[in-house]
């Protein structure tokens, strides 16, 4: 009997980077898992890995911005794997480009996905999680506690989910259903690949610091700890507590630093490239 044996996880983004490896994490503990995404290749690839390791795993194609589609795979994922212990809002991506540069469009594609796709995962599943005392796990990031040049729509949007996370801690409280908002740091993922349109392309270069990059795998252990331990706020990696703690506590040490003429140049030349 594995640790997560008898539980079901709805992960949506679970096609790539985090998501996969949360699922694949999830299934070695013998875990079911249902997966959601908009490409349904990439689902159907990390299904077979989760089936490999002996446990259950549904394909669920669903896009976080409609309403109707996560209803929709709500019911299917109840139906096909019979509730829900877990459901992690981890489909996003990044904008970036310097706010006076950027269309509305790109603000409305941004938050649609980054926030509205959150609470609308949240939403539609919390119905079946109050009925299993379960687990909702919203994923931020670093970027929702720190600001930089070139990437204010994926901060604002990552900060919103800060707030709605800890919102929902507050409004969940005593209901037996606990809400973990998850911090990453840099992790491998596609999400350098994705453009300010949310489209994925293969030949977009990722300059993201190698040397500071944990694993999927890495991070899928500890993301899971935490939200077995119900923490309401989990950040990782170390570097990315170095920033959520500047951020949070020192906001003018950052601005000293991303101001400077160097460092400015520097943030400039990065404005096309997402963070984790």
């Amino acid at each position: 009997m594995g640790r997560y044996s008898g539980l079901v996880a709805w992960v949506t983004g679970g096609g790539s980077g985090i998501g996969r490896a949360l699922a694949i994490e999830f299934a070695a503990g013998g875990g079911d898992v249902a997966l959601s995404g908009r490409r349904v290749d990439k689902l159907e690839e990390v299904a077979g890995e989760v089936r490999k390791l002996g446990a259950r795993a549904l394909v669920v194609p669903c896009d976080v911005t409609d309403e109707a589609a996560c209803d929709a795979a709500v019911r299917a994922i109840v139906s096909g794997l019979g509730k829900i212990d877990v459901a992690f809002a981890n489909a996003g991506f990044g904008a970036s480009g310097r706010i006076e540069q950027l269309t509305a469009e790109v603000w409305r594609r941004q938050f649609d996905v980054n926030v509205v796709g959150v609470v609308n995962t949240a939403k539609w599943s919390l119905p079946e999680l109050r009925k299993t005392n379960g687990r909702l796990v919203l994923v931020s990031s670093v970027m929702g506690m720190l600001a930089i040049p070139g990437q204010g729509p994926y901060s604002a949007s990552k900060f919103a989910v800060r707030a709605i996370g800890l919102t929902l801690a507050q409004e969940l409280h005593g209901s037996g259903v606990s809400c973990t908002t998850i911090y990453p740091g840099f992790v491998e993922s596609e999400i350098a690949q994705v453009g300010a349109d949310g489209r994925f392309d293969a030949t977009r270069v990722d300059k993201r610091p190698k040397k500071f990059m944990w694993t999927g795998d890495k991070a899928a252990r500890v993301i899971w700890s935490a939200v077995m331990k119900r923490k309401r706020e989990f950040v990782f990696t170390g570097h990315g507590k170095v920033g959520a703690f500047l951020g949070r506590h020192m906001p003018g040490l950052v601005h000293f630093a991303m101001t400077r003429e160097g460092t400015k140049k520097k943030a400039l030349s990065a404005t096309k490239v997402g963070d984790g």
